[in-house]
């Protein structure tokens, strides 16, 4: 396994710019969650950030994005 350093990366969500921090397998395999819901990266990124507003309290966009993508590994979809 490798492990890489956090690369930033700047998207828009809802019409508004934010940066978002990850490592460089998070973002692959966000990339490839993207592609196999036929999506751009932003719309599921805004997905993931409309569900993590629904938590209480929500966790950061960050976080939310390494357990959603964590629960999809595990095939678990509407997990806590």
């Amino acid at each position: 396994m490798r492990f890489g350093i956090h690369t930033k990366r700047s998207v828009t969500i809802a019409g508004h710019e934010t940066s978002i921090s990850l490592e460089p397998m998070f973002w692959q395999a966000l990339e490839q969650a993207a592609a196999t819901e036929g999506l751009p990266l932003n719309a599921l990124i805004a997905r993931i950030d409309v569900e993590r507003l629904e938590a209480e309290p929500p966790p950061n966009l960050t976080s939310a994005i390494r357990q959603w993508l964590f629960a999809r590994a595990l095939g678990d979809r509407g997990g806590e």
